[in-house]
């Protein structure tokens, strides 16, 4: 319940530039940062998550001063270049972040920090990376332990388990880890192949697409549809009972499962064949 309140909240105050910040180079980046540091699952979607809060935040405040001190807002291609030259550094700042909000506080250190900023030529002392952290902190006003889609993912895992769901539990939890992955480096595949599903129609209009945001970031239809997709990979016997025993805790409707277990499969198998 309070994981379902916490994803209506967050979709209901959903930013228009919500997902600006999830592009397959960004996101892969942080994945391998975080395989390079031996992080566990969660730490590397944690830190997507708050990249994404942070930028979209900084963006818009710079939007804000600029507007306010020039008498117009400041252009999107502005503001970009404004941003360029600290990305790598708040990139690396969320990675730090995420790591110590881990249950295995695998932390990253500032030293350890620093030396991969050096191998990629960025030169920063440790008063700049303390800086940019706290520049993270003040402009989420500290609110960043929040649920990633991973914690979704799990604590329905177990929800099953407890209903009766007989399901390998270690193997599918593994495999959901995998097309969670999957679902965040391909992103606008997956949810383009949703949205096209949904209105049955090629060429969604501006104001469809601009609908659908809600769909790409709801956190419960993402774990939802993982999950049922794992099944039906892993144990298609019990496909059609998971989706009735994920609709009866959710609400998510078993055409939406459907969807979007079709959606994810498909790009799995990389076809177009029904």
């Amino acid at each position: 319940i309070h994981l379902a309140t916490e994803n209506e909240q967050y979709l209901s105050e959903l930013p228009e530039q919500a997902g600006c910040f999830k592009e397959t180079r960004i996101v892969e980046f942080i994945f391998l940062l975080s395989e390079k540091w031996h992080l566990d699952q969660s730490t590397r979607y944690q830190a997507v998550e708050l990249l994404e809060r942070f930028m979209i935040k900084q963006v818009e405040q710079m939007c804000d001063d600029r507007g306010s001190s020039q008498g117009q807002r400041s252009s999107w291609s502005s503001v970009r270049d404004q941003i360029t030259n600290t990305f790598i550094l708040r990139l690396v700042s969320c990675v730090q972040l995420a790591s110590k909000l881990s249950l295995h506080y695998s932390r990253v250190t500032s030293d350890t920090a620093l030396t991969f900023l050096q191998s990629v030529k960025y030169s920063y002392t440790k008063q700049e990376l303390l800086e940019s952290e706290l520049a993270v902190l003040n402009t989420l006003q500290f609110h960043i332990n929040v649920s990633t889609p991973l914690a979704y993912v799990e604590l329905l895992l177990e929800v099953l388990g407890y209903n009766g769901c007989l399901l390998p539990a270690k193997p599918l939890h593994q495999l959901c880890v995998q097309l969670l992955d999957l679902c965040y480096l391909t992103r606008e595949t997956i949810y383009d192949t949703l949205l096209k599903i949904a209105i049955e129609n090629s060429t969604p209009s501006k104001l469809q697409i601009a609908k659908f945001l809600t769909v790409k970031e709801d956190f419960m239809l993402l774990a939802v549809g993982v999950i049922s997709t794992g099944v039906f990979i892993l144990s298609p016997g019990h496909w059609e009972q998971a989706v009735e025993h994920l609709n009866c805790i959710t609400g998510i409707t078993p055409q939406s499962i459907l969807e979007f277990s079709y959606a994810v499969v498909r790009r799995v198998v990389g076809s177009s064949t029904p």
